[in-house]
């Protein structure tokens, strides 16, 4: 039996957490400090009294200082680092989260994003200063098209979902330029969920296509739902259950009969990059997630960038401004696309992320690309088949670059809940749970991870299974390596207390 106080695969490296941090909690920055320490050096204010008088309003100005903390630099520091030990990052822990794509960014990608010359341009700059930067913006847009197999691209959303409704947006423009007013969206049920969403966003009405029980589209129920009121399918190619749907051509051409146009969710770009291009089996537009498949940060409320691409047909109606190359080889920003449907966000795109997904295209070159793909679809079937025998699942192999669990545990009493959290103590992050069907894990070990931490995974659930079969108890009350346990999920829920007050 493997338990928490003997098992060899629990120990002060595995886990995310400092030895200081495994009891109690830890006082907040007011509670630290003390009287007249000072972690700043700040230069004084070339601001003249009176100018600051006459620019603050006087109700706006204080009789005293507001009571903020008095704290010395170095127990900053060490504050901060104390409360970034207690969180799970990919940089620290492996993070399979299946649909979501948890892989490591390279540094390189850091360091270009954060040279002068492309994080210290200002939007407004002209043309002529920012030419190394509109060449390279200009580069990534031909770069993504082509791996899309469309036409073109635009850079302007700042997210996938974003990248979603500009895409619907797009697709609505083009029937509207037609002479029609398609209201209907289909949607398969193994698509991502933000589909509806951005359906609804677009005052288009969202319609559910049944998956057959091998996880592919039903294609008698699409049939028998598409017709000439539909704008378009939202397919999720692999799905959401890790799944390559290869009747693709065929459901292309069953909606294109209808005149409706096929829009890939591109989230899972990363089973296929490479490898086959989405135009090439019928996709009309498509969005890209940076983070999930060209390694850009995700995460944390940052920016993000969902670049859409688009075939010939859809080019006119794609947002201002566009980069492009003039005749004499300089960039500059065009508008001339009297169809557009104008600006979706304001200046040009998150153009630090967009450094990055072109930074890492480069560094990998065409071959390198499908690598990513090839890789990631290995590590998936690699560890679906390891875990078979006592994780089933409930669709065939072959797997996409991800699989999704259903543990089976019988009248333990434990859930998948309590595996995930029990996860956490051996320093892995928990899967992706209940998602897209119940009682599920599902698990996307991407291409960045090496063959030791695969097999450290696959002991670990062993473990697991161990555990719940002979001491079911240490799991249902896991974790028990972290500073607070088990918490009111429902209360944390509705009733957060994320505000300080004093004593």
């Amino acid at each position: 039996m493997t338990t928490l106080r003997t098992s060899p695969l629990i120990s002060r490296e595995t886990t995310p957490l400092g030895p200081s941090l495994r009891s109690g909690d830890h006082p907040v920055l007011f509670e630290i400090g003390s009287p007249g320490l000072w972690g700043a050096s700040l230069p004084e204010s070339d601001v003249p009294t009176v100018r600051r008088e006459a620019v603050v309003p006087k109700e706006l100005l204080a009789d005293v200082p507001p009571p903020l903390p008095e704290v010395g630099e170095l127990d900053i520091v060490r504050h901060y680092k104390r409360l970034a030990h207690r969180c799970f990052s990919i940089d620290g822990n492996f993070y399979p989260l299946g649909s979501c794509t948890m892989k490591y960014n390279p540094r390189i990608n850091e360091r270009v994003a954060f040279m002068p010359g492309f994080a210290h341009v200002h939007p407004y700059q002209d043309d002529a200063d920012v030419q190394g930067l509109l060449e390279l913006l200009y580069r990534l847009r031909c770069d993504l098209a082509e791996i899309a197999g469309l036409a073109e691209v635009t850079l302007q959303p700042a997210a996938g979902a974003h990248g979603e409704m500009t895409a619907l947006m797009i697709i609505n423009a083009y029937h509207q330029s037609r002479g029609q007013n398609r209201t209907k969206v289909l949607a398969p049920d193994t698509a991502h969920g933000t589909n509806p969403a951005s359906c609804a966003i677009c005052g288009r009405q969202s319609v559910s296509i049944k998956a057959k029980s091998d996880g592919r589209v039903d294609l008698d129920d699409l049939r028998s739902k598409v017709d000439d009121d539909t704008a378009a399918l939202m397919i999720t190619n692999p799905n959401t259950v890790g799944i390559f749907d290869e009747q693709i051509a065929d459901i292309a051409e069953i909606v294109h009969a209808k005149g409706a146009q096929l829009y890939l969710d591109g989230a899972n770009m990363n089973a296929i990059l490479g490898i086959t291009r989405p135009g090439d089996f019928g996709v009309d537009c498509m969005h890209y997630n940076t983070h999930k498949t060209f390694s850009t940060p995700h995460g944390g409320g940052g920016p993000g960038a969902g670049p859409v691409a688009v075939a010939e047909h859809l080019r006119p109606f794609i947002p201002v401004p566009q980069v492009i190359r003039k005749d004499d080889g300089t960039y500059t920003w065009s508008d001339d696309r009297p169809q557009s449907i104008g600006k979706v966000r304001s200046f040009f795109g998150q153009v630090g992320i967009l450094v990055r997904a072109y930074t890492y295209i480069r560094s990998l070159g065409c071959d390198g690309l499908r690598d990513v793909s090839e890789k990631a679809v290995l590590a998936a079937n690699y560890l679906a088949a390891k875990l078979k025998d006592r994780y089933p699942t409930p669709f065939p192999p072959p797997h996409a670059h991800e699989f999704i669990l259903v543990p089976q545990f019988g009248d333990s009493g434990v859930t998948e809940l309590d595996l995930a959290k029990r996860l956490i103590d051996y320093g892995i992050h928990p899967p992706t749970m209940s998602f897209p069907i119940h009682h599920c894990l599902m698990i996307e070990p991407t291409e960045t991870e090496s063959l030791a931490t695969l097999d450290r995974f696959v002991e670990v659930m062993l473990a697991i299974a161990d555990e719940v079969e002979q001491n079911p108890a240490v799991v249902k009350s896991a974790p028990h390596t972290t500073p607070v346990r088990r918490l009111d999920e429902v209360a944390a829920s509705r009733k957060p207390n994320v505000r300080w007050r004093a004593g």
